[in-house]
């Protein structure tokens, strides 16, 4: 069984997953990047985190961050330990948000951060009164601009050929690689990475149909050093072999 809570140092390392229960993450020190389904914070002192059930996050921290984590056993759990109080933290858990502390609340964060956390008397008892305290508090709506992508797309197709990162495209966009990572998967349902390749494939495809540049040279220009690999990428994206669609191109042409 994991433990209830714990306490976690964060660094510039990108952490990118989802998990079956809800989870809470306070802030204690350092600024933590934060994004749920696509939607970005930051965790600093006096806030926090909910991350619902089965919700795509990520996050990273430039200078490091150390956080308390709350993981929710389940809905049992919430259910047998809240009592009276359990509808209003299913509430809570039900939506992603950044929140802020009050300064009891801060407090009691502060002393379950000093405690040990790993002995489960005081994980769970802690866990209980934190959660319970949590229930009044006022969610600040997390957002963010749709990406830029004009401008993401002209530095893919400006730099096809050569090596391309999620850092290039965050600096771009002025996010954090955890921020853009969650924004490009909610807008897009693609990560970066994903969205980089399926760019340079689509002007792949321009190239073949519009040009007679040998196809190993098309596939330079889009960043692959062997041929045999983007025509696999090709077929793999498009259900068809460069070559084809070449052939496709040039009877449109006639």
């Amino acid at each position: 069984m994991r433990p209830i809570l714990t306490l976690r140092q964060y660094t510039k390392d990108l952490i990118i997953h989802s998990h079956d229960h809800a989870q809470l993450v306070f802030g204690l020190s350092g600024a933590l990047d934060f994004e749920v389904g696509g939607h970005g914070s930051q965790v600093i002192q006096q806030s926090f985190v909910v991350v619902p059930s089965g919700f795509h996050h990520a996050c990273n921290s430039a200078n490091g961050s150390r956080c308390l984590v709350l993981d929710i056993p389940s809905d049992q759990w919430v259910a047998q330990s809240l009592g009276e109080h359990a509808d209003a933290s299913r509430r809570l858990l039900d939506s992603a948000a950044r929140l802020p502390l009050d300064a009891g609340q801060s407090q009691l964060v502060s002393w379950l951060a000093g405690s040990q956390v790993d002995d489960p008397l005081i994980a769970q008892q802690g866990a209980v009164l934190l959660l319970a305290s949590l229930n009044n508090v006022k969610p600040e709506v997390m957002g963010g601009r749709r990406l830029p992508y004009a401008a993401l797309n002209a530095h893919i197709d400006q730099h096809a050929a050569y090596p391309l990162q999620v850092a290039d495209l965050a600096r771009i966009a002025d996010l954090s690689s955890a921020r853009l990572h969650a924004r490009f998967v909610a807008e897009c349902g693609q990560t970066p990475m994903d969205y980089i390749r399926s760019r340079r494939l689509h002007r792949a495809v321009e190239l073949l149909r519009d040009t007679v540049l040998p196809i190993g040279e098309i596939a330079s220009r889009v960043g692959y050093s062997s041929q045999s690999a983007f025509a696999a990428a090709v077929l793999r994206e498009f259900g068809a072999s460069p070559g084809k669609l070449r052939r496709e191109g040039g009877d449109k042409r006639r």
